[in-house]
């Protein structure tokens, strides 16, 4: 046997995926292990697969073809890969090869029958299954035919279905080389799929079997439903028997087909329930020997289970790593910062650091474990009411949980402390903070002692460099906290949300308001985020009269625009209104709780495009009138609010209440958007000094590329500033590869231990049926073309469109100047888009669960932000 091309099963296991392809590494795994049996077999392996590919130079030729075709032209990939196939498929096996095969063919004898399987490098990864992305083909007899189906297998590399998953995956075409698996064909009684994990919920500890009669792959093409055990602790806690009228069996000459089953067979179960008990035992077994959740196939024969394939589950969320097997529950940081997507690990080991309450990181996203205020009745009390007042979605997540007493035991209540807040201000939970006066000094005071801290870290950090930096920067994450944790801040937020509660609550019950503070904190002052989305208009004033500078504009394709700006006529007072804007507002960017992501002042040209928006769309003067225009109406709403008030029973009592209640609201609820400015603004003293030691890693040969560095965490980047050891480069890879591969993972609100997902459910019987469900958080109806964007820097918006989005931070609220609505899947009632929408009076309702996907875009939407709720219009 020619041992270059042709590999026994028994001779390999999972560290060969680059020479047998992921499914041949783990078929030769598992026939290693104790106790699990997998047909006989053999691996052509990709070096044949290569060979055969340098005698089709044309191959190549469509490949380079294929790469430059748009992903959204799907006639042209059509085209193209149903060439590369039959080009493959039409070019002869070499003689020494095809004769490499046969012998191992004769072992089992010629005319026996074999499943020939593809088996491809990029194939049954932790981070890409390719599920039934390439070909199967069952009960081939005889060599020719094996030969035969060995080239279509070489040539499903290039399905169309497989070259848009790699597509989709980030993988390069030319990367991925295709092995082939040969095994002895079995007839099983029935066959099917094990999940050692639910696929539906990430239930860790349930595995779920679909059970069929015959060949599993009239389970996959979906001939049949399958029977569906669920199996917990050693139990079968619930199973479904479908009606199966056929199954798939093999012809004795080759192939398969269709056949009727009897009547009798029909009704019964594919298997029994001790089969299945064993069946889940098997699959810990294996499970437990590739260390994650696996996705199996299996058969059942006269003398036991076979196993055909196993691969791991990908679409499960991760749970994060504990030292300890206790139950424990999480609730998502992502969701309470409006930024849901992952993180690299410079990110979110940075949050971690400077957050004031511990973090544990799963799948590129922050959590905190609640687990022990759940446990306390007090704590757990005051826990739901501040999530739920944030987002009721994730009080409903943790209901469920905790209808489970198993999974949160009753604990003595926990020591005092601060709530789960996401690393900036606490929503409450740990007990309302002292009263304060209602006085502006206070925010003067809070932010001018923001202020002095700030320049004292841009003065200090300056000196520091190498180790010394480092020794530095654990320094400033304390006094980062402190400010964070300032007591006399705390009182000021709560005093603004309390405020607003307070008003909404009593105006509702007095006077039939429905969320009256919405109107009532209209263009509040001290709001850091509604000005820098103000001050953005004030910039398009000064571009607006200069027709060469808004024409240079127009064709910005790079960052270094501003130092070319100053040339043309009236470009050095364009760039000034600039560059002023980004010394006031240049540290944030979307996502910018994550210190790897590119600021507006790293990445000026990305303000460009809703500069170019605003002097198009808007009047001079607009930032000004927008503001006073709020103002007033406030103003007004707060004189109708108090003259009805007066005409109640007891009004002049009710009427001074709420009068202080709106000065309250008022002078507070615009500090509550202060405090994550100042973060991101810490933040962005960290990251300039942090890429300053990047540079200097750079030149002294000890880092490939300088952004590699946001692949390490901060204590992995220290360590290599202290020891003088190059990075490795394997390490980046994997990371690189790891957060591609979180992108596609969908984040819960709520995480247990055992890895069951909850996002929550809404259980309102006030919404019109076909309507979508969220959290009214900024009043009013509007009803408008919906713009789904997914990428601000993709955002195409018009006057009067309604923006429907995942998640909103700080950095899209310039947008927020030229929509009608908003409407969002994250957020809560003093999230940041809710409390930008409510500056600018739009309505808004957030907390849409899988609104992108449901609204289409382009159509026409109506938003209840006093309701909560979406309608979408015929």
């Amino acid at each position: 046997m020619n041992e270059q091309y042709v590999w026994d099963l028994c001779h390999v296991d999972e560290t060969q995926v680059a020479t047998v392809g992921g499914k041949g590494a783990h078929l030769g795994a598992l026939s290693r292990l104790e106790g699990i049996r997998v047909p006989a077999g053999f691996c052509v392996t990709t070096e044949a697969f290569r060979r055969v590919i340098a005698q089709a130079p044309r191959v190549g030729d469509l490949l380079d073809r294929l790469s430059y075709v748009d992903p959204d032209d799907p006639e042209a990939i059509r085209t193209l890969s149903a060439q590369i196939r039959r080009t493959i498929e039409a070019t002869a096996v070499p003689d020494d090869l095809a004769a490499a095969i046969a012998r191992a063919l004769a072992r089992s004898g010629e005319r026996a029958a074999y499943a020939v399987r593809s088996s491809a490098t990029a194939e049954d990864l932790p981070t890409a299954s390719f599920a039934g992305q390439h070909d199967t083909y069952l009960n081939v007899v005889g060599p020719t035919e094996v030969l035969r189906h060995i080239s279509r297998c070489w040539a499903s590399l290039f399905t169309e279905r497989a070259v848009a998953y790699r597509r989709r995956n980030g993988i390069d075409h030319r990367t991925v080389h295709m092995a082939v698996v040969v095994q002895q064909m079995a007839f099983p009684h029935a066959s099917g799929i094990l999940f050692t994990a639910d696929p539906v919920t990430g239930h860790r500890k349930v595995a779920t079997i679909d059970a069929g009669f015959g060949l599993g792959e009239a389970l996959v093409a979906g001939l049949v439903n399958p029977d569906v055990f669920t199996v917990r602790d050693g139990k079968v806690v619930a199973r479904t028997i479908a009606a199966q009228q056929r199954a798939l069996t093999a012809l004795p000459a080759g192939g398969t087909h269709e056949v009727a089953l009897p009547p009798q067979q029909q009704e019964q179960p594919a298997l029994t329930d001790a089969q299945a008990l064993r069946l889940v035992e098997l699959g810990r077994r294996i499970e437990a020997h590739f260390g994650c959740p696996q996705d199996i196939e299996w058969c059942l024969l006269d003398d036991g289970f076979r196993i055909v394939q196993s691969r791991p589950i990908t679409t499960l969320f991760p749970v994060p790593e504990r030292g300890d097997r206790e139950d424990r529950v999480y609730v998502s940081v992502g969701h309470a910062q409006m930024m849901t997507d992952p993180m690299k690990p410079l990110g979110f080991s940075m949050w971690q650091l400077t957050a004031m309450v511990p973090m544990h990181e799963a799948g590129g996203r922050l959590f905190v474990d609640v687990t022990q205020r759940l446990a306390a009745p007090a704590s757990r009390a005051a826990l739901l009411d501040a999530l739920g007042k944030g987002d009721p979605l994730v009080r409903d997540a943790l209901e469920t949980v905790l209808d489970r007493s198993d999974v949160v035991p009753p604990l003595p209540e926990p020591e005092p402390g601060p709530g789960p807040a996401a690393g900036g201000p606490p929503p409450g939970g740990g007990g309302a903070p002292d009263p304060i006066e209602t006085d502006p000094a206070i925010v003067t005071e809070l932010i001018e002692r923001s202020r002095t801290s700030l320049a004292a870290l841009e003065r200090d950090i300056r000196t520091k460099s190498g180790p010394a930096l480092f020794d530095f920067l654990l320094d400033a994450f304390d006094e980062h906290k402190r400010l964070l944790s300032d007591p006399l801040s705390i009182q000021a937020i709560m005093a603004g949300m309390e405020a607003t509660w307070w008003l909404n609550d009593k105006l509702g019950e007095w006077l039939g308001e429905k969320n009256p503070a919405d109107t009532l904190t209209l263009s509040a002052p001290g709001n850091i985020t509604s000005q820098m989305g103000l001050a953005l208009l004030d910039v398009a004033d000064v571009i607006r009269p200069l027709p060469e500078v808004v024409a240079f504009l127009r064709d910005v394709q790079d960052d270094g625009f501003l130092d070319e700006l100053a040339k043309l006529p009236g470009g050095s007072e364009a760039r000034d209104a600039i560059e002023t804007y980004l010394d006031r507002y240049g540290m944030r960017c979307v996502g910018e709780i994550d210190i790897t992501r590119p600021r507006w002042r790293e990445h000026p040209s990305a303000l460009v495009p809703v500069i170019l928006d605003h002097v198009r769309t808007f009047e001079p003067g607009a930032a000004g009138r927008r503001f006073e225009l709020g103002r007033q109406k406030a103003h007004q709403k707060k004189k109708e609010v108090l003259a009805r008030l007066r005409a109640l029973p007891d009004g002049d009592r009710k009427a001074e209440e709420t009068e202080r209640m709106i000065d309250r609201v008022r002078t507070f609820i615009g500090y509550r958007e202060y405090p994550k400015y100042a973060i991101i603004c810490r933040y962005f003293v960290y990251k300039k000094a942090l890429m300053q030691e990047a540079e200097r890693l750079l030149r002294a040969g000890l880092l490939p590329e300088r952004d590699d560095v946001f692949h390490l965490t901060f204590a992995e980047l220290h360590d290599v500033v202290r020891s003088g050891r190059p990075v490795d480069p394997q390490l980046v890879r994997q990371r690189k590869e790891e957060f591609r591969a979180h992108h596609a993972l969908t984040p819960p609100r709520v995480l247990t231990s055992d890895g069951e997902a909850l996002t929550g459910a809404y259980r309102r019987d006030d919404v019109p049926a076909g309507a979508l469900a969220g959290v009214a958080v900024s009043a009013g109806t509007v009803e408008g073309r919906a713009r789904v964007v997914l990428d601000v820097a993709q955002a195409d918006l018009e006057p009067g469109d309604i923006l429907v989005t995942a998640f909103t931070d700080p950095s899209w609220s310039p947008l927020f100047l030229r929509i009608a609505g908003l409407v969002t899947e994250v957020g809560g009632l003093m999230t940041h888009g809710a409390v930008i929408a409510r500056e600018y009076g739009l309505p808004a309702v957030v907390g849409v669960e899988r609104a992108t996907r449901l609204i289409r875009d382009g159509q026409r939407i109506r938003v209840h932000g006093t309701d909560g709720y979406v309608e979408i219009l015929p």
